[in-house]
């Protein structure tokens, strides 16, 4: 069969026409590269981002004492510099000028100390230990940059218009014990109450029950181990409403009390006990006795104008202290 032959002018225009799809591949190719690395950092978790950037803030970060660099070739002992100057050199300066560098101290110093558990982790081991009653609508665990808040619905937790925890309560409070404990987190127990008022001898409003309410948990965390000192109450009333309390079910929503761990950790204060004082000799302490027995002396004060002033304190200017008259 016969096919014709293309010439020569027919294939140079049809390789002009189709150069624009190498341009276009690469730019596809690019876009698409973009798009998976804003995927990844979509799904990067947001507590671990906090943590590297609060640990990179940390190393940057300029410090008022000098020598918090490891001494050594190319690290600069000093990282508060006085000038541009000083801090990117004359131009003379060799490889072994002045750096930026961290002393991997520091980072376990700052990570032990100040930031406790990560969030993340516990949110995980929360929301396995309360399964149930997520699921069943009772519970609700939330993490955000700074807080892992844990929402307990306080008809699990209580009676209607008590504060007074109850079984089902113990047995929540002691499957979150198991978790806090492994931690050193700050801890905020935060009472909340619908708007329906209230007005008992116990209670005068909704103010003393919730904060009742989260006194109660306090209590029993502090019962089952956790340490006082990380601990502290809070109480919103009808103040601050999860939902419309104009329905049956957002009152049932707005009465709870919230568990939140803070991402900071709590640092034991050491209190230095005292040096015992050295005993005092006999003649200082008959002269501090007789300096205390001055002072409780009841005395008649014979006042400027003719009249008189029984007191335990001393003479003033202008009054006199009439002389004890000895008996003959």
């Amino acid at each position: 069969m016969y096919r014709p032959r293309r010439s020569a002018a027919s294939e140079a225009e049809k390789s002009d026409t189709e150069r624009w799809l190498v341009s276009y591949a690469d730019y596809m190719t690019l876009l698409f590269a973009l798009f998976v690395v804003l995927y990844s950092m979509a799904n990067m978790e947001r507590e671990q981002f906090k943590a590297l950037q609060d640990t990179i803030s940390k190393v940057f970060v300029a410090t008022d004492k000098t020598g918090t660099g490891i001494q050594g070739q190319s690290v600069q002992p000093d990282i508060h510099p006085q000038s541009d100057f000083e801090l990117y050199g004359s131009g003379l300066e060799d490889a072994t000028g002045p750096t930026l560098l961290a002393d991997n101290s520091k980072l376990e110093q700052i990570d032990s100390t100040k930031l406790g558990s990560p969030l993340v982790g516990m949110q995980k081991d929360i929301n396995r230990a309360l399964r149930t009653l997520i699921e069943s609508g009772l519970a609700k665990v939330t993490l955000d940059e700074d807080w892992l808040t844990v929402e307990l619905n306080s008809g699990l937790l209580f009676g209607s218009g008590s504060a007074r925890s109850n079984s089902s309560a113990s047995a929540v409070i002691t499957e979150l014990t198991a978790i806090l404990k492994q931690t050193n987190n700050f801890l905020r127990v935060r009472g909340y109450t619908d708007s329906v008022p209230i007005r008992t001898e116990q209670f005068p409003s909704n103010w003393e029950l919730s904060v009742a309410r989260a006194a109660s948990i306090v209590r029993l965390l502090e019962d089952l181990g956790i340490e006082p000192q990380r601990m502290a109450i809070e109480g919103y009333g009808q103040y601050s409403p999860f939902a419309d309390n104009a329905t049956a079910q957002g009152r049932s929503q707005n009465r709870k009390v919230v568990i939140a761990l803070s991402k900071y950790a709590y640092e034991a204060v050491v209190v230095e006990t005292p040096e015992a004082a050295e005993p005092e000799t006999a003649a200082e302490q008959a002269a501090e006795a007789a300096a205390a027995q001055e002072q409780q002396k009841i005395r008649v004060i014979r006042l400027p104008h003719g009249g008189i002033r029984i007191t335990t304190r001393p003479p003033e200017p202008g009054e006199e202290e009439p002389p004890i008259e000895q008996e003959q």
